[in-house]
């Protein structure tokens, strides 16, 4: 059986040193992705919606992963990618202490061997297990390019990300960048599970030059 290990051939996009803003050509990628947004007076960890299609994402990511191991032709074994999220606000204002106006897309990377056609084949699968789920016919497979863009490995709590921001916002102003398009999240931990002095999360941001 081949073996396919996307974390190392894509290790320049998925493990950025600490303290170090980096600049970054992100092509384009396979992803299954769901959209949402945070219910008024919820965060991330409490809103039910965001559970749900965390739950759907994840379900249709290991489901292709053992549909791809299980065929009969060419089987192949690969592990499932970090968890992604791009997140933004519509109404102007970003503040990491109130959640509750967040949008967000979160999404996992692919291999280019999970076609438009297995996926549809997944989600049958997952349907015929679990029964029609709402956050199913969220779900999609998208390709999506992000382009040039800077990243940097912040270690910490979630709500301590503000200072490694700046740190990327103080890189493009000397290196005469602006941002453009959603603050992305990579999560390298699992907040249930790590301390989180020492989660690790990738901060990615696309940038176009002034």
């Amino acid at each position: 059986m081949d073996k396919l290990d996307l974390r190392k051939e894509l290790k320049y996009l998925y493990a950025p040193r600490a303290n170090k803003v980096e600049v970054v050509d992100v092509p384009r990628f396979p992803f299954l992705m769901i959209d949402g947004a945070i219910e008024p007076g919820k965060a991330p960890g409490i809103s039910p919606l965001f559970q749900e299609n965390m739950q759907a994402l994840y379900a249709a990511a290991y489901t292709l992963k053992f549909m791809v191991k299980q065929r009969k032709e060419n089987p192949v074994e690969y592990p499932v990618m970090a968890l992604e999220g791009m997140w933004w606000v519509e109404d102007g204002h970003f503040d990491i202490k109130v959640k509750d106006n967040w949008f967000y897309t979160v999404m996992i990377l692919q291999p280019d061997l999970v076609t438009m056609d297995l996926f549809v084949q997944a989600l049958d699968q997952m349907r015929k297990k679990k029964g029609d789920q709402p956050a199913f016919s969220r779900l999609r497979l998208e390709l999506f390019e992000e382009g040039r863009c800077m990243q940097i490995l912040h270690v910490g709590p979630y709500d301590a990300e503000p200072a490694t921001v700046a740190m990327m916002d103080a890189f493009a102003s000397k290196n005469g960048y602006i941002k453009c398009g959603k603050h992305h999240e990579i999560y390298l931990g699992n907040p249930l599970r790590a301390d989180p002095s020492k989660l690790k999360t990738i901060l990615r941001h696309p940038i176009q030059e002034k």
